[in-house]
């Protein structure tokens, strides 16, 4: 099978870059952190307790990526520029990304993966740990076609790591996706919590509900197709949170299984920058005139802690619900 190049060794791009080398796929690192490319070039890349796989790694800045290069994109949203800026348009790019970036989309790229499981990375480590079992969607975004894609699914599902499943159009998913990561993220983040925490903190998890009902009044208002990401449809999902004792129940029961894990924004607002524009900004974008009033004061909250560089505790959920 050809070379490919992951960009971003973080999480998700060191769980398939694993899984596709471990299926005898040559692949290369491409990152910006040193110490971590250095780390990769000594140990190579590893997932939870499995042995570590020798591999390349180059540092970004010295990245030159040659033309018809395949590329797959596990950055954040936030440095898809720089990236793009020396992709050349002979190159397939293939990006894992949960946002949506209008310089990402005007490149035409013809598929694209959704994950919806959790991989977090040991800092300055290409050593990453599942932390929640899901899924990784592969698929096209409508027009144009990548003929590689069932030889990729069928390497990624040799080492067992995740479930990989192939779809006609994957736009569905990442919408739904999109559902979720505009909730999870920007509140989490903010208050610098963990993902189980939204749901056993009681104003956390109020919020957290309006937000995720008001992402699909947006996405559904829209006329967008939304996929099943998770053990319920968005339909569904809906439903259940227009019956508050069910939702309540539920929260618990899927408390366990997200405690300890974060959202990809976490740790981010005290860097100064952020994915809100490409998970709520979007959703604005999409919303137009329709009513959003939680997710705009969720997104005005976000950019002016992005530009305190501060987090600020629960007590910023009193902002939200006034």
């Amino acid at each position: 099978m050809d070379a490919l190049t992951i960009v971003g060794a973080g999480g998700i791009g060191c769980a398939v870059g694993y899984a596709l080398r471990a299926a005898g796929v040559p692949i290369t690192f491409v990152d910006a952190d040193a110490v971590k490319v250095e780390y990769g070039r000594a140990h190579g890349v590893a997932v939870d307790r499995r042995p570590p796989l020798p591999t390349g790694f180059v540092l970004f800045d010295d990245w030159r990526p040659w033309p018809g290069a395949a590329i797959w994109l596990c950055t954040k949203c936030y440095d898809n520029a720089a990236v793009l800026a020396r992709v050349s348009d002979f190159c397939t790019i293939l990006p894992i990304q949960n946002g949506f970036d209008p310089q990402l989309d005007a490149r035409a790229h013809a598929a694209e993966g959704i994950a919806s499981f959790v991989s977090e990375c040991r800092p300055g480590q290409p050593h990453t740990r599942i932390t929640r079992s899901g899924k990784l969607h592969l698929g096209l975004r409508g027009s144009g076609d990548e003929p590689r894609l069932t030889v990729w699914a069928d390497a990624l599902r040799r080492a067992g790591l995740f479930q990989v499943e192939l779809v006609p159009d994957v736009r569905p998913y990442k919408h739904t996706k999109l559902l979720y990561n505009a909730a999870i993220g920007p509140l989490a983040a903010a208050a610098g919590l963990d993902n189980g925490q939204l749901l056993s903190v009681t104003t956390a998890r109020r919020l957290f509900f309006r937000l995720l009902q008001e992402n699909y009044a947006i996405l559904s208002g829209a006329g967008l197709p939304l996929g099943k990401v998770g053990p319920f449809r968005p339909a569904t999902v809906a439903r259940i949170l227009r019956r508050p004792a069910l939702a309540h129940a539920l929260a618990w029961a899927f408390y366990p299984s997200l405690r300890g894990s974060y959202c990809s924004m976490a740790g981010d607002i005290p860097k100064g920058r952020t994915e809100i524009d490409n998970y709520n900004g979007h959703l604005l974008r999409v919303a137009g005139e329709r009513p959003c009033p939680l997710n705009r004061r969720v997104y005005e909250l976000v950019k002016r802690l992005e530009g305190e560089r501060a987090v600020s505790g629960i007590e910023v959920f009193h902002k939200l619900s006034d």
